[in-house]
């Protein structure tokens, strides 16, 4: 009976031992499980912490510190820091929270200033900078691989200081990466339950640290997107502004009828052109064009428009108009930059018309003349352009040139973006074309010569768009 009830037992210790192995299995699942599950719920509240920092639109120190302050929340750490990649391939910690222990000695000197340690600490961190592959945050940066110290106290690569409270028990640094580019070290210290870091902790810091990465660049994007935003309602006000100092009106005159066009190959554009009387029988016009396209080209243009509107009262003569307008604006002008411009005045008695040009393309003249006969050309005239050549060189150049603007007389003036545009093939359109235009269409009116230069223009380039800003002015004589 004794060995029936022995093998009893026998056979069912070894039935329980399997089914014992197996709860412990279920129980070590679920406690897996579990810590999955919290791994998880933390790493969501920390991407919701980080879609809250990229949404304030908060400065790049500002979102670092959210980001730390979430870090410590969700790994229980004490202290955090992130250090963050400068442009020169340096590291440098941009923010901290609790106390971290500087990753540099401390001299003894400034030991008695640990008083008041956060702010001390945290004014350490952010003034120093650390090179690629220097101590530990280094050579996390260097290798963009996480490090996991559970026994801090007696790793040589961790530094330890004589106060007990920068004491560093176990430390984690990971990178924060974006499509492979270093951004930041994100680094804790010292567990609040004064355990060390475990395998789950290190695999928590990680994946912050690759959320960190992603919302940086969401941050970046979004505040480039702003900046773009910024910089097209500041382009299109410039447009605007541009647009009014342009005339939209011509002054009266009886015989004299003036037609132009602008279009520039950006939202706002570095060509001028102005009509203006300068008292009951004298009317001024101008066409100009600034080396260069964008902003800067527009707001050098406003200058030299608002030069020219005030010499023009003082000088009758277009070549000390031109001339003053240099000598005023040689101070002003990048070394690269000038403007090229021609400034006429037509005299409505006499029909005398007097130009000057500060090394601009060529006025193109339709000269009918009272016999019938009739030539067309370019006006000769010298002259260097605008803040290319000091004011003694200048004035010594440029001359007026005068000449009889009279019956069925024409005009045009025009910018380098005229003659300039290319074709498929790469040919130019260039002046002697727009000379044959004139010579054709001269005996129109002013807006139709304009009209039928933009069509002949047009229809040259075939379509392979607009390169440089395009400004005409037809002036013609009933």
């Amino acid at each position: 009976m004794l060995p029936f009830i022995l093998g009893l037992i026998a056979g069912a210790f070894a039935l329980w031992l399997p089914y014992n192995a197996k709860r412990r299995q279920i129980k070590i699942l679920d406690e897996d499980k579990q810590l999955l599950h919290q791994e998880k719920q933390i790493v969501v509240e920390f991407m919701h912490n980080m879609v809250e920092a990229v949404a304030e639109g908060s400065n790049r120190e500002a979102m670092f510190q959210r980001i730390i302050h979430a870090a410590i929340l969700s790994t229980g750490a004490m202290s955090a820091c992130i250090f963050e990649k400068r442009p020169n391939n340096t590291l440098k910690g941009i923010a901290v929270e609790g106390l971290f222990p500087p990753q540099r000695k401390l001299p003894k000197s400034v030991t008695s200033k640990l008083t008041t340690r956060a702010q001390f600490l945290e004014s350490i961190l952010k003034s120093e900078t650390y090179q690629m592959g220097e101590g530990l945050i280094g050579q996390v940066a260097k290798s963009r691989r996480a490090q996991l110290i559970v026994d801090a106290e007696n790793d040589p690569r961790i530094v330890q200081h004589e106060d007990p409270a920068l004491k560093i028990r176990s430390f984690i640094a990971a990178p924060v990466l974006f499509q492979g580019e270093l951004i930041a070290v994100l680094a804790v210290a010292n567990p609040s339950d004064g355990l060390a870091f475990t395998e789950t902790d290190f695999s928590l810091v990680q994946s912050l640290a690759e959320q960190v990465g992603l919302a940086v660049h969401n941050s970046d994007a979004m505040q480039l997107q702003i900046d773009k935003n910024k910089l097209d309602t500041d382009i299109e006000l410039a447009s605007n502004i541009q647009g009014l100092l342009l005339p939209k009106k011509f002054p009266p005159a009886d015989h004299i009828a003036f037609a132009s066009h602008y279009t520039p190959a950006q939202k706002v554009g570095g060509d001028l052109y102005d009509v203006f009387a300068l008292d009951e029988k004298t009317i001024a016009f101008a066409i100009a064009d600034v080396s260069g396209k964008g902003i800067s080209a527009s707001i050098l243009m406003a200058i030299c428009q608002t030069h020219l509107r005030h010499f023009a009262q003082l000088h009758r003569s277009p070549s000390k108009v031109l001339s003053a307008i240099n000598a005023a604006m040689e101070h002003t002008m990048q070394r690269d930059m000038f403007i090229t411009m021609v400034y006429a005045v037509i005299d409505l008695e006499t029909e005398k018309l007097t130009l000057a040009r500060a090394g601009h393309e060529l006025p193109l003249f339709y000269d009918q003349h009272t016999n019938g006969g009739l030539d067309v050309g370019p006006i000769q005239s010298p002259g260097m352009a605008v803040g290319m050549v000091p004011p003694a060189i200048f004035e010594s150049i440029i001359q007026d040139t005068s000449i009889h603007f009279g019956s069925k007389d024409a005009l045009l003036l025009y910018t380098d973006g005229i003659t300039e545009i290319a074709n498929n093939n790469g040919d130019e359109y260039g002046s002697q074309r727009l000379t044959d235009l004139l010579r054709t269409h001269g005996d129109k009116g002013a807006q139709e010569l304009v009209e039928q230069t933009l069509e002949s223009v047009h229809r040259f380039s075939q379509g392979t768009g607009q390169l440089d800003d395009l400004t005409l002015i037809a002036v013609k004589h009933a």
